[in-house]
């Protein structure tokens, strides 16, 4: 068994010590914004933090984070308000979606080391891919980003979702069963 706190609650994992991290995360415990892309820790549609650093969680093995604190997507703010989050939809960073969880996180890190980082600082801390090409909206949103964690700007773009996640499935048609007859 492989302890360690996810999201602010230990987790104890029953599984292959040797399972990549990002599998426990969407399959044992249904966090799914944390997303598989390469396998190989190239793109980092799988990145989370770890102990204050981003790391992809493909490329880590549950034994090689026994004790620490992962944070993933569904943890960085409940109401999407955290800065990064807001600059996203400010800039209107998002096409088709699916690196964005891990690259909002890369940069929650950043940010959180380094709320004033130049282009250079940007590159080099920021190596996920952008399939959709968006790298410029990617890079005004995390200036944007850090002059609001710096608190000299207000985001107000992305309204709280209006629905707690964890009733989230239970307003989704689909996963309703249907009235008993």
């Amino acid at each position: 068994m492989t302890a360690l706190t996810v999201n602010d609650q230990p987790i104890n994992y029953r599984m292959d010590p040797a399972t990549p991290l990002l599998w426990a995360l969407r399959d044992a415990s249904n966090l799914t914004g944390t997303k598989y892309g390469c396998g190989t820790g190239d793109c980092g549609a799988c990145t989370v933090e770890i102990d204050g650093r981003a790391v992809r969680s493909c490329t880590v093995t549950l034994a090689q984070v026994e004790g620490s604190f992962v944070t993933t997507i569904e943890a960085l703010s409940r109401d999407r308000s955290h800065p990064v989050q807001q600059a996203w939809v400010a800039e209107q960073v998002p096409q088709c979606g699916y690196c964005q969880p891990g690259m909002i996180m890369a940069v929650s890190v950043l940010l959180k080391t380094n709320n004033r980082p130049s282009d250079a600082d940007i590159d080099a801390a920021i190596t996920n891919i952008c399939r959709c090409g968006t790298y410029t909206r990617i890079r005004r949103a995390i200036h944007r980003a850090a002059a609001a964690v710096r608190g000299e700007e207000v985001i107000v773009a992305a309204p709280p979702p209006g629905i707690d996640p964890h009733d989230a499935a239970r307003r989704v048609p689909a996963l309703t069963p249907p009235p008993a007859r």
